[in-house]
């Protein structure tokens, strides 16, 4: 996988912004971050010409005091120590396009963005940016503190789960101390398991095994670069395996969790996954890391901001 050299970090002027600027200090310094953009989206400027007229600096003024508003919450939060290149961007539209637009004409690695659970407003449209964002993507819910000593990673065995899989091993090698990664398979039995002659047990116990043989494939694949990996394999037994991956996030307590967005191809860009798609609706404990090589999605950006 790659470094984190170009992050922005989407800040909305709520107690959010604190959080996300917490998480832009440890991100860089664990990467070697080269440039932050903190970006702030004005929904409308739309001032009639004769204001304008009466009052010229008025749009550059409202900029100026956006940027000024951000500055303060980043020299109150970010580590000075870093020597990172941080520059405050304010656009003025859609959300989701400008953020999307600017990752792409920056070459950006990562958008972060927070997700709000109590704190008033909506927040960044997450899942519409995981869909079609040419990066990675990372959602923070309030109030989370940024810590790594325990990362999840939901696996299928599948590429994008190897994108995933090699981010986590990436994170834990870049923080220099020791890290966690759980690997969690989640299977289930299929409906006509009867028919061979098997309880739903013994069929349970055949699926399992399956999958403990298909990791074995799949991080022999991997330069595991030492890092401790823990595969834990869920029985579904309720067609949602999502609620398994969230209760396992639960049960040991973890710091994040990182999955692979399904789409790799212009055709396929906008399908993240179902799992993806709901595990961005439903988690509001942990850090949410969608991983996507990057550029994947630029050869359709195009069309995607004339929507």
């Amino acid at each position: 996988m790659y470094q984190i050299k170009k992050l922005i970090v989407c800040l909305d002027h709520s107690e959010m912004d604190e959080t996300l600027v917490k998480f832009a200090s440890f991100i860089a310094k664990i990467n070697q971050t080269k440039k932050i953009y903190f970006t702030n989206v004005i929904r409308n400027l739309q001032i009639p010409k004769d204001i304008l007229k009466e009052f010229p600096n008025l749009v550059d003024n409202m900029i100026d005091e956006r940027k000024g508003q951000m500055k303060e919450v980043v020299d109150a939060h970010f580590d000075k120590k870093l020597d990172i290149n941080l520059t405050y961007v304010v656009k003025e539209g859609q959300l989701s396009k400008k953020i999307l637009k600017l990752a792409h004409e920056k070459s950006a690695d990562m958008i972060l963005v927070g997700r709000k659970t109590s704190l008033p407003g909506s927040g960044v449209v997450s899942q519409r940016l995981a869909r079609r964002a040419s990066c990675s993507l990372l959602i923070v819910p309030e109030n989370c503190t940024p810590k790594i000593d325990k990362l999840l990673v939901p696996s299928d065995f599948s590429d994008y789960s190897k994108d995933a899989m090699e981010e986590a091993i990436m994170i834990a090698d870049r923080n220099g101390s020791h890290v966690d990664i759980i690997c969690q398979n989640v299977f289930s039995v299929p409906s006509g398991y009867h028919l061979t002659g098997k309880s739903f047990e013994e069929f349970g116990a055949i699926m399992k095994v399956n999958a403990e043989v298909n990791y074995k494939k799949f991080i022999r694949k991997i330069d595991t670069k030492n890092v401790k990996i823990q595969p834990v394999y869920t029985m579904d037994n309720n067609d949602d395996p999502v609620e398994d991956i969230i209760k396992k996030a639960h049960e040991l307590k973890v710091d994040g969790i990182i999955i692979g967005a399904k789409g790799r191809t212009a055709a396929t860009a906008l399908f993240i996954g179902s799992m993806a798609e709901r595990l961005i609706q439903l988690i509001d404990h942990f850090p949410l890391l969608v991983t996507r090589p990057k550029g994947k999605n630029a050869g359709i950006l195009d069309y995607i901001l004339e929507i």
